[in-house]
């Protein structure tokens, strides 16, 4: 699992270290993605900026509208209380009254918004106060007039104290407003500025982008050029190719033949001095009951020597009993070794196969097995396949049977057959147990004839998982292990949909 990840890492630090046309578009083609990348986040980060800035020029707009508020608020407080002096009529007081609050939130806007602005806030303060004074004066007046000393009012306005409210707010507004209308330019400057550079900079990137276009479609023409001539040169070398590969396959084919038959001839003339040992043996066996019959006999009328008694009724059984335990296991190996060979000789037969009910066939042949463990097979629905049906019987079986036998008695046993669809016209099944699981070092060498893994305390001989290879890679197919101890394991069973006999070792 982690020889995949550093293959990919060697073969990219191979292709960076080699310098080759594909790997100067590849440099070039990452060149203009760059410089878009850049083009882009420059752009939306002055569109940011204009943005912030057009925010600021609104916002300064509106300080400059409510100091005119307020300035229009003291002019038409003014304009009331001067027509009700002049008049006596207290529908001049309405206005008077709207003027004072139409300027309080304009105050309070312009306090709020100016009190982090050392500048702005001296100014607002001003304008505030000069308010407060300017309305005392008035209220002054105005109750003066209530009270029917209309003249003392009118000196009071005549004394220019109003007056000079006035004139002083006007020059503050006025301040106020030059202040705010300097920001306003410099920092529409700014924003100019910003539009520019950013101009500027998407017109370079572009003509980046457009000469790095010609270098890469020169490159490619180029490359192209390349190809077509590798290609002529390609099939002026596979002129007799086939038939070097259909020698070559003859050749491997025949080898193959021979092999099998080589082992077909040797376990076979293996077995007939193995039978001999096995009867040889059965007659020691029963031999050896008659000399310790014989031994019974004497030891009725004389004592007999201890050494021959132990070696009769210790030894001879002991050593018979090796022998016995050793060519049977021997049998067992021949008989494997066989089977391995017939199954390579066998012409295989496609048909299309019912994976799910075959599984299912093969689940309820081991009930009994499950059944006393307490474990549970679980068959799902699974994709249809064109293959050999003895092929994937042994191996499904084989594969079934391993996971049974391997269950964890700590626990109660659960197998799952599953299958699906795979991209590229392939099946993949998959036989998945929670048993006892596969050590990492172990995934590969089970694979291998007469290897094992773990506890060696169930029967066999390590051929299973062998022919089970074996009998995949004959139908074109490929199997791998997911596993770890404690856990359970996964085999995957990776075919394609229709059994391809051309390929080699697919019919013999």
């Amino acid at each position: 699992m982690t020889t995949r990840p550093s293959l990919s890492l060697s073969r990219f630090s191979d292709f960076l270290r080699t310098p080759s046309l594909v790997r100067s578009i590849t440099a070039l083609l990452v060149l203009a993605f760059a410089l878009l990348l850049l083009v882009n986040v420059g752009t939306f980060v002055m569109i940011q900026r204009t943005a912030k800035v057009n925010a600021t020029i609104e916002h300064a707009q509106l300080m400059r509208r409510a100091s005119r508020t307020v300035m229009i608020a003291m002019l038409d407080a003014e304009t009331a209380q001067r027509g009700f002096l002049l008049t006596g009529r207290s529908e001049f007081l309405q206005p008077f009254e709207e003027a004072r609050h139409d300027m309080e939130p304009a105050l309070v806007f312009l306090e709020e918004t100016a009190a982090k602005d050392p500048e702005l806030d001296t100014y607002v303060k001003r304008m505030h106060s000069l308010a407060d004074s300017k309305f005392a004066e008035m209220d002054a007046t105005l109750a003066m007039a209530r009270e029917g000393r209309i003249g003392e009012a009118i000196q009071s306005v005549r004394s220019g104290e109003g007056k000079r409210f006035m004139d002083d707010m006007r020059a503050t507004v006025d301040q106020f407003d030059e202040a705010k209308s300097n920001r306003i330019a410099e920092r529409t400057r700014s924003s100019q500025q910003s539009g520019m550079l950013t101009v500027i900079m998407d017109a370079l990137a572009a003509i980046l982008v457009v000469i790095l276009a010609i270098l890469s479609a020169w490159m490619v023409r180029r490359y192209v050029a390349e190809i077509q001539a590798a290609r002529e040169q390609v099939d002026a070398l596979n002129v007799g190719l086939e038939a070097t590969v259909l020698e070559r396959t003859g050749d491997l084919m025949r080898a193959n033949e021979e092999i099998q038959r080589f082992a077909y001839i040797v376990s076979h003339d293996l077995r007939a001095p193995l039978v001999n040992v096995m009867g040889y043996t059965s007659e020691l066996e029963q031999a050896g009951k008659i000399v310790e019959k014989a031994i019974a006999e004497a030891e009725k009328e004389r004592e007999v020597d201890k050494e021959v008694v132990v070696a009769v009724r210790e030894d001879m059984p002991e050593a018979i009993g090796f022998i016995r335990a050793s060519t049977e296991k021997m049998d067992r190996l021949i008989n494997a070794i066989l089977k391995l060979s017939r199954e390579g000789r066998r012409n295989l037969q496609p048909e299309t196969l019912d994976m799910t009910a075959m599984a299912q066939g093969i689940a309820n042949s081991v009930h009994h097995q499950t059944e006393a463990s307490g474990a549970k097979i679980t068959v799902q629905k699974m994709p249809t396949i064109e293959s050999d049906r003895l092929s994937m019987e042994q191996i499904v079986g084989n594969l079934i049977d391993n996971a049974v036998k391997y269950l964890d008695s700590e626990r109660p046993g659960e197998i799952v057959v599953s299958g699906e669809e795979a991209p590229g016209n392939f099946i993949v099944y998959r036989i998945a147990d929670n048993g006892r699981g596969i050590a990492p070092r172990d995934h590969e060498r089970i694979f291998e004839l007469f290897r094992r893994s773990g506890k060696q305390d169930r029967t066999g001989e390590g051929l299973g998982l062998a022919f089970v290879r074996n009998s995949v890679r004959r139908i074109g197919g490929t199997i791998d292990v997911e596993s770890e101890l404690g856990k359970g394991s996964t085999f995957l069973l990776k075919f394609p949909k229709r059994l391809n006999l051309s390929e080699p070792g697919a019919a013999l």
